[in-house]
């Protein structure tokens, strides 16, 4: 039987600069992703042809992650719609969300539900075409801020770029703006425990590294994938290790091949455990899966939809000689997560 120590020098904190109970807090805020046919959100996927019937408040940007720097914006302009509604003006809250990447922090499905959760009215998704990329910044402002997306106030950061060449900032933006009909505020960046302006760069750094401490720190709560449980070849059951298997979203970008201490919420009830991301080596995987092993777990989860959270790394993955040195070597894993859990808990509790 392989024992703990054995993987010790594999095992990482992930350079934490945010402790476990931070990591609890941050997702009692933050609704999973699973019940966006509840929300009200109305979503539009293209600018081309759309006009906005109602005032809005309106911010722009890319949004990938809605790290703590993009929810700084997002929940000033909620609270300014809200407060305008309360105030007898019809208007919502709009985030016109341009353009992506080849791989993203999170999947549209768990952006779309992230920002319902929020309480945005209406999300606007939109493609960085050659068209737009070459509309003069006071055009931008024009046709798209005023005309189609009916502005009334517009929320950015300090730094929002816009229009040809970038050329448009945040005071052309106030002063083309104002004879227009809406108004203008700029927030200062919000910057991490290094004192560093947090990017969605930086935390796709961060979770290709596998530092899913700092991950969290960033984005305010812990990285996490979302997707239904399908059926695997339950080699686990065998085992008497039973496990949920993710695909997740193709877009989605994943921490390196490797094992993780998790948190998976089925909606219902949060479980501890720990999950391997990878093609699971000793097996013959083909493809790359978020597999989870929910400790305590008797219910029956196909099919439904969960939401796990990566919270810390534990080792890479490795391909064994056969299933009872991997089970060996699980069961070390669990030791070492349960160990992490425990410790964390009772830091919690002093």
């Amino acid at each position: 039987r392989l024992q703990a120590e054995q993987e010790e020098e594999e095992r990482t904190s992930g350079g934490s600069c945010v402790d476990y109970q931070t990591i609890k807090n941050m997702t009692e805020g933050l609704t999973p992703c699973h019940d966006l046919q509840e929300k009200t959100m109305q979503i539009i996927q293209t600018l081309n042809g759309f006009r906005e019937e109602t005032a809005t408040v309106l911010t722009i940007g890319k949004f990938d992650g809605i790290h703590r720097g993009h929810q700084r914006l997002i929940e000033r302009t909620v609270s300014e719609a809200r407060a305008r509604r309360e105030a007898g003006e019809d208007v919502k809250s709009c985030v016109c969300a341009i353009g992506t990447s080849p791989v993203m922090l999170l999947s549209l499905d768990e952006r779309r539900q992230m920002l319902a959760d929020m309480g945005v009215d209406l999300l606007i998704e939109e493609t960085l075409t050659p068209e737009l990329i070459r509309v003069e910044p006071e055009d931008f402002i024009a046709s798209v801020i005023r005309e189609k997306l009916r502005a009334v106030h517009v929320v950015t950061g300090e730094d929002f770029r816009y229009g040809y060449g970038r050329r448009g900032d945040t005071e052309l933006l106030g002063r083309v703006g104002k004879p227009l009909g809406f108004t203008t505020e700029s927030l200062p960046p919000v910057t991490d425990a290094r004192g560093e302006k947090i990017s969605s760069s930086a935390i796709r750094d961060a979770v290709s590294g596998g530092l899913m401490e700092q991950a969290a720190e960033m984005l305010g709560y812990p990285f996490f994938v979302t997707g239904h449980v399908i059926h695997g070849r339950q080699l686990g059951r065998t085992i008497g290790i039973p496990t949920a298997n993710l695909i997740a979203d193709q877009s989605k970008l994943l921490p390196p091949n490797g094992v993780y201490c998790s948190e998976t919420d089925t909606g219902e009830r949060v479980y501890n455990g720990i999950t391997n991301v990878g093609t699971k080596p000793t097996v013959d995987g083909h493809f790359i899966g978020v597999e989870t092993f929910c400790f305590d777990c008797d219910e029956d989860l196909y099919g439904e939809k969960l939401t796990v959270r990566l919270l810390t790394h534990v080792r890479k993955e490795r391909k064994f000689d056969n299933l009872e040195v991997l089970k060996a070597q699980i069961e070390s894993d669990r030791i070492f997560a349960e160990t992490y859990f425990r410790k964390h808990l009772k830091e919690q509790e002093g």
